[in-house]
C-alpha cells in the first residue's frame, strides 16, 4: 500500500473547524448575542418585538426572554443563552448584563490572541480575576438594614420596563409579599403567586393575603361567596373510580340498569355525605367532582372547585394553614384551612376564586392588572425581576450601588490587582477589568449620552474614592447612586460576573469544533449569525 494514501478517520458529513478559526467563530457568535441584547440595558433601554411563525407577538426588553425566543442555533451562542437562563433561575435579574459581560470578555480575549498570547494564559488570568472580583464585591457590599432599601431594589429592577410608571406601587406589593412569606433569610419564590387580570389599570394591581385561582366554582348552583371559610383540601376524586383493569358490565334488563345507576348514586351520596358532615364549607379538589356529587354539595351550601393544580393546592395549604387530605376518612376540622373570605369574582365571562383574609399566610398572590395581554406579560416579567432581586438581597443580606458604579469600582480595583501579578496573566486580568466597563458605557450609550465622557468622569471619581458614584439616568448626572436609591443585590453581580467568566473560559478552551451535518447543527455551517434573523 502506498505511504501517500490518505487515511480517513471522520465521516464525510462532519464539518470541522480547527484552531484559530474555531476560536474566532465562537468568539464572534458570543459577541453577536451580546450585541443583540445590549440596546435593552438600563432605564433608557429599547424593547424588542419578537414574532414567531404562528404570528404570536412578544414585546420585551427582558434579556432571557429575548434570547430564549430567538431560537439561536450556533453552539457557542447557545452557551451564552444557557448562562442567561441560569441567571434568571438563580436571581431572577441581570440576564442582559451576564450575556454582555460574557461577550465583552471574549472580545477582549481576542485582542490578546492577536498578540500571540496563548488561550491557556488568558484562561488563567480570567480565573484569577474572577476570584478577585468575588473578594472585592464582598468587601464593597453594603448591609441591608431596612425595608426602604428593599423597596429601592425592587424599583431599580423594574426601571426601564413596562412597569416603570407604576413601579412605586408594584415595589410596595413585592416588598409586602416577600415580608409576609419570609422566615428570616429563608424565602421560597414559589410562595409568591403571580396572577394576571386583563382589562384594568396597572395601578389597580394588588397584594392578596391569600391565593387567587384562575378557576370557577364547579357548579352554578353553589354559593359564590363564603365567609369564615373552613377549607377542605383533597387530592382524591369525588367521583366513581375507573377500574384499574378493563372491565365489562353485562346488563340484560331495564331493572338491572336501574339498579346499577342507583348503586352509583348511593356511593356518590355516601361520599358527599361524609364531606358535608365534616363541617367544611369550601372544598378544593385536585381531581374531578362528579355531577351528582356537585348537586349534593350545592344543596348543602358548599362551594367546591375541581381540578386545582397540585402547586396551587400546596399554596392554598400554606396560605390557610390547612392540610391536603388523601383519605376520605381522615377529614377532621383541625386539618381544615381557614380564611375570612372565599369568593368567586367575575369579569365578563371569566371568573376567579379569591381565598383572602388568611391569618399570617405563608403564601400570597400578587394580582397584576393591565389593559392588554402584551402589557400584562411585560409587567409580569418586571415584577418577577423585582421579586428575584428583593429575595436575593434578603438572602445574601448585602447590596451594592447600581448605575454602573459597582462595575467601575471593581474594574478599578482589578487593575490595581493586575499590577501585583507577574507574567502575561496580568494582561488578561486588565482585559477582564476593561470588560466590566462595558456596562456603564452601554448605559450611557442607550441614554443618548457620550460614553467616552461618562467613562472618563466615572474613572476620575472612582480614583478619588467615590465608590458609589454611577450614572443616574433619571437626571443624566453622575452621582452617588446609593443615595439616589439606585440599588442592586450583591448576588446579582456575583452570579453574573462568575457565570460570564466561566462561559468565556469554556469557549476560549475550544480549539476544534466538529459538527455532523446529519444532526441539527448551526444553519449555514458555522455562521454565527445563523438563526438570528
Amino acid at each position: 500500500m502506498s505511504d501517500k494514501q490518505p487515511v480517513y478517520i471522520l465521516p464525510e458529513n462532519v464539518q470541522r473547524t480547527l484552531g484559530k478559526d474555531a476560536q474566532r467563530n465562537n468568539i464572534l457568535a458570543a459577541r453577536v448575542v451580546a450585541e443583540v441584547v445590549k440596546t435593552t440595558l438600563g432605564p433608557k433601554g429599547m424593547d424588542k418585538m419578537l414574532v414567531d411563525s404562528a404570528g404570536n407577538i412578544i414585546v420585551t426588553n427582558d434579556g432571557v426572554t429575548i434570547l430564549e425566543e430567538m431560537e439561536i442555533d450556533h453552539p457557542a451562542a447557545k452557551m451564552v443563552v444557557e448562562i442567561a437562563k441560569t441567571q434568571e433561575e438563580e436571581v431572577g435579574d441581570g440576564t442582559t448584563s451576564v450575556a454582555m459581560i460574557a461577550g465583552k470578555l471574549l472580545e477582549n480575549a481576542e485582542k490578546l490572541l492577536d498578540k500571540k498570547i496563548h488561550p491557556t494564559i488568558i484562561v488563567k488570568g480570567y480565573r484569577l480575576a474572577s476570584e478577585k472580583v468575588k473578594e472585592i464585591l464582598n468587601e464593597i457590599g453594603i448591609e441591608v438594614k431596612d425595608k426602604g432599601i428593599l423597596k429601592k431594589i425592587a424599583m431599580t429592577a423594574m426601571t426601564g420596563k413596562g412597569a416603570e410608571g407604576n413601579r412605586d406601587k408594584l415595589a410596595d406589593l413585592i416588598v409586602g409579599a416577600v415580608d409576609q412569606v419570609s422566615s428570616g433569610k429563608e424565602i421560597n419564590i414559589e410562595d409568591v403567586k403571580i396572577e394576571k387580570v386583563r382589562g384594568d389599570e396597572i395601578g389597580n394591581s394588588e397584594l392578596v393575603q391569600g391565593i387567587v385561582l384562575d378557576k370557577e366554582v364547579a357548579n352554578e348552583a353553589m354559593p359564590k361567596r363564603i365567609e369564615n371559610a373552613k377549607i377542605l383540601l383533597v387530592d382524591f376524586a369525588l367521583e366513581l373510580k375507573n377500574p384499574e383493569a378493563e372491565a365489562k358490565i353485562s346488563v340484560s334488563t331495564p331493572e338491572q340498569l336501574q339498579s346499577f345507576i342507583e348503586s352509583e348514586e348511593r356511593y356518590l351520596k355516601e361520599m358527599t355525605s361524609k364531606v358535608i358532615f365534616s363541617g367544611a364549607n369550601v372544598i378544593f379538589c385536585q381531581k374531578g367532582i362528579d355531577d351528582v356529587a356537585q348537586y349534593y354539595l350545592a344543596k348543602a351550601g358548599i362551594m367546591a372547585c375541581r381540578r386545582v393544580a397540585k402547586s396551587d393546592m400546596e399554596k392554598i395549604a400554606r396560605a390557610t394553614g390547612g392540610r391536603i387530605i388523601s383519605n376520605i376518612n381522615e377529614m377532621i376540622e383541625s386539618g381544615f384551612g381557614k380564611a375570612r373570605m372565599v369568593e368567586e369574582k367575575r369579569k365578563g365571562s371569566d371568573g376567579m376564586i379569591y381565598v383572602s383574609g388568611c391569618d399570617n399566610p405563608k403564601a400570597v398572590t400578587i394580582l397584576i392588572r393591565g389593559s392588554t395581554s402584551h402589557v400584562i406579560d411585560e409587567i409580569e416579567r418586571a415584577v418577577k425581576d423585582g421579586l428575584g432581586d428583593v429575595i436575593a438581597a434578603v438572602r445574601s443580606g448585602k447590596v451594592v450601588a447600581g448605575g454602573g458604579a459597582v462595575e467601575m469600582e471593581v474594574s478599578k480595583r482589578l487593575k490595581q490587582y493586575s499590577r501585583t501579578l507577574g507574567g502575561r496573566e496580568q494582561l488578561a486580568v486588565e482585559e477582564f477589568a476593561s470588560a466590566l466597563e462595558f456596562i456603564p458605557e452601554t448605559l450611557a450609550e442607550n441614554a443618548g449620552l457620550d460614553p467616552i465622557d461618562v467613562l472618563t468622569e466615572l474613572k476620575k471619581r472612582h480614583e478619588d474614592d467615590k465608590r458609589n458614584d454611577g450614572l443616574n439616568l433619571f437626571n443624566n448626572k453622575i452621582e452617588d447612586c446609593f443615595e439616589a436609591g439606585i440599588i442592586e443585590p450583591l448576588k446579582v453581580k456575583t452570579q453574573a460576573i462568575s457565570s460570564a467568566s466561566e462561559v468565556a473560559v469554556m469557549i476560549l478552551r475550544i480549539d476544534d469544533v466538529l459538527i455532523s451535518s446529519g444532526s441539527k447543527g448551526p444553519k449555514g455551517g458555522m455562521n454565527p449569525y445563523a438563526g438570528m434573523d
